[in-house]
């Protein structure tokens, strides 16, 4: 089985970091990101990788090369422009041949991705989600009122609890009739026309140390951090 890596993006959120390296190469801890990705797949016992490129690949593609030096089998699919999550992935369509996963070029995951796959491949899914439970407290009251406006309760700075997307998929290679060609297109609008399609979409639920989403300056910052306290004193 291959995995897809989307590492193409522009990083935007975490300017000016982004602006000589892309967001998937900036360092965590000794190793760029993307690196850890390629580990964990590895663990899981997956070795071919495509990884979907575009803002700065040069940095990609000479620092892994074809993958001999990580252990695994390394290719690259192209495009000259962003084309978000979807439209990205279909640039790999090319190099898949059957059953393959997807994964965000900017998270770290530490779940059981065979189990996702076995558990994929025991239901006949379509697609497998990767979900992660989120708890959160708002930071407002929240006032229930009836039909008719009268307040029946003051709930001050509820925690409120969802299973939020991470980032990470199962799917099989029939997923690319639904993206188009050469446009901008977000893995959101592919999963809603699978749905309303009727084609089985299973959760895989994971715990709470399940992933690291560095969507911003500030996480970034707090997750390099943790990283370099790991390596201890150097």
């Amino acid at each position: 089985m291959k995995a897809v890596i989307l590492a193409g993006g522009l990083g935007t959120r975490l300017q000016p970091y982004t602006t000589f390296l892309p967001k998937p190469m900036l360092p965590l801890g000794e190793k760029p990101i993307l690196e850890h990705l390629i580990d964990w797949n590895k663990k899981n016992g997956v070795r071919s990788i495509v990884l979907c490129v575009s803002y700065l690949r040069r940095a990609i593609e000479d620092y892994f090369e074809d993958g001999r030096r990580f252990g695994t089998n390394i290719e690259y699919a192209v495009s000259d422009r962003p084309l978000a999550t979807a439209g990205q992935l279909k640039t790999a369509e090319g190099f898949l041949d059957g059953t393959f996963v997807c994964m965000y070029g900017d998270s770290v995951f530490n779940f059981n991705l065979k189990g996702m796959i076995k558990e994929h491949l025991k239901k006949r899914s379509f697609v497998t989600m990767s979900l992660h439970k989120y708890k959160t407290n708002l930071p407002y009251g929240v006032i229930e009122t009836t039909k008719n406006g009268r307040v029946t309760s003051w709930n001050e700075k509820p925690e409120i609890e969802a299973n939020i997307n991470m980032g990470c998929y199962v799917m099989e290679r029939e997923i690319f009739k639904y993206i188009p060609k050469n446009r901008p297109y977000g893995m959101d609008s592919v999963i809603k026309e699978v749905v309303g399609d009727k084609r089985p979409v299973n959760a895989f639920v994971t715990g709470k140390d399940g992933f690291t989403d560095i969507g911003s300056k500030a996480s970034y910052k707090m997750i390099h951090q943790q990283y370099i306290q790991r390596l201890g004193r150097i």
